[in-house]
């Protein structure tokens, strides 16, 4: 078992006795959604208010233990391997810190929802940008467009602009904890723009390459 597993288990195995151990202290109906005002808008079933989250931290665990095993180009993966298992660890990571934040929220206890956001969401596009500037060509992990999968060059100058935008994304949404009433356009226009800019310019990386 590689160390991220065994770290993404013990958090699972957390999150279900935290789970277990508050199950009375609960409401029937918990507040599970915030828009972008910070403002509860959604409500769940306290046992799915306490229990989908670790569910489906474990579903993802058995998907990222999957992928390098049945990706054709799995050879490429393995020469980023550490950068996607602590891109695994960093993003399972975030889900129990929203976890807990639900239950404390719950149980009473009242912060700004976009503030913690802004910082989580921030060091989790970073951290993307780590990964992907390192990533190697292959069919799950990346900027993965036909016209990345189709050239190895194409692939690469993506991927290294691309580690250069979602880091700058990153820092953006640092500014969502001190402007929390902007989490939308400060945390994802940026993430949207940079996505949309890399496909068009991995389209047209490829069209020059073929001399087209």
């Amino acid at each position: 078992m590689r160390k991220s597993e065994a770290i993404i288990l013990i958090i699972i195995f957390l999150s279900f006795a935290f789970g277990i151990n508050i199950y009375h202290c609960m409401p029937d109906m918990m507040a599970s959604h915030w828009n972008f005002q910070g403002q509860v808008d959604g409500y769940m079933p306290k046992f799915w208010g306490l229990f989908l989250m670790p569910i489906i931290t474990m579903a993802l665990l058995l998907l990222f233990i999957f992928i390098p095993r049945i990706d054709p180009l799995k050879e490429n993966i393995k020469k980023f391997r550490k950068y996607f298992d602590g891109f695994i660890v960093l993003l399972v990571l975030f889900m129990f810190c929203l976890y807990v934040l639900t239950i404390l929220w719950n149980l009473g206890l009242r912060f700004s929802m976009n503030r913690l956001l802004s910082a989580a969401l921030g060091i989790l596009f970073f951290y993307s940008g780590v990964l992907v500037e390192n990533a190697r060509r292959n069919w799950f992990i990346g900027i993965r467009t036909p016209w990345t999968l189709s050239s190895e060059s194409v692939w690469d100058k993506t991927h290294r602009l691309g580690g250069k935008l979602f880091k700058a994304s990153g820092i953006i949404a640092f500014l969502g904890i001190f402007f929390p009433d902007y989490l939308f356009w400060l945390v994802f226009i940026p993430l949207i723009v940079a996505s949309v800019y890399l496909t068009f310019y991995s389209y047209f990386e490829y069209r020059k390459e073929k001399g087209n």
